[in-house]
């Protein structure tokens, strides 16, 4: 399986070269030099991944391409930093590349994907991370329309329900952060967590009430 790990995301995810041969190993390091086959722009997933198995040049590139951003807001809601989600998308990928024999397309490639970005995320979660100033609103709120003591309130405000979340279970973390953020049903949830939609629904109920009992009661709506 040979593609290029050169991976970019226009002002989000940049890792460097360096990085990711790092990371990579010899593995980055000999597909740099592939260039993409643009016949398998067209490509469904399966292609894709069947594309990447038999050493197709850039048909990993063209996966990451379609699911980068959607996994790095995965990452960054978990961590609420631009440099740890960049970071942590890069493993994501890389341990996608690598396990990508794996992949038996019982779910979507999508599914597979947040399955990893949520097992990586947890595992290097900290609490001291959800604490620091979201760039994701900044980019998405227009703060010339409200004055400084608002933006103050409500930076303040969406950093503790971002600490709050921190403090969840990590179930009821990852339940909240796909159902809330990334809106997705209670079956898509459950087919990522590898969980039951009944599960799925009681971690929901239970993050919510405790979110609620972490801020107090009275900001369990400002998500």
């Amino acid at each position: 399986m040979a593609s290029s790990l050169a991976w970019t995301l226009e002002g989000t995810y940049r890792p460097a070269a360096a990085g990711v041969a790092a990371r990579g190993s010899q593995l980055a390091a000999t597909a740099m030099s592939s260039e993409p086959d643009t016949a398998l722009a067209e490509a469904d997933e399966r292609s894709l991944v069947d594309a990447c198995l038999a050493g197709r040049a850039g048909a990993f590139d063209l996966i990451v391409e379609r699911h980068r951003r959607s996994v790095y807001l995965l990452c960054y809601r978990f961590v609420s930093n631009h440099e740890d989600a960049s970071d942590l998308t890069q493993d994501v990928f890389l341990r996608a590349y690598r396990g990508l024999r794996k992949f038996r397309g019982h779910s979507s490639l999508a599914t597979w994907l947040y399955r990893i970005g949520v097992n990586v995320c947890l595992n290097r979660l900290s609490v001291k991370t959800l604490q620091r100033e979201s760039i994701d609103e900044r980019e998405h709120v227009d703060t010339r329309s409200e004055s400084a003591t608002d933006y103050l309130l409500r930076s303040e405000r969406a950093a503790r329900v971002r600490a709050a979340i921190g403090r969840l279970p990590r179930k009821q973390r990852s339940t909240l952060i796909l159902r809330m953020y990334h809106e997705m049903s209670h079956q898509e949830i459950a087919d990522v967590l590898g969980s039951s939609v009944g599960a799925v629904k009681a971690n929901f109920f239970h993050a919510l009430g405790n979110l609620k009992k972490l801020l107090g009661g009275g900001e369990g709506g400002q998500l």
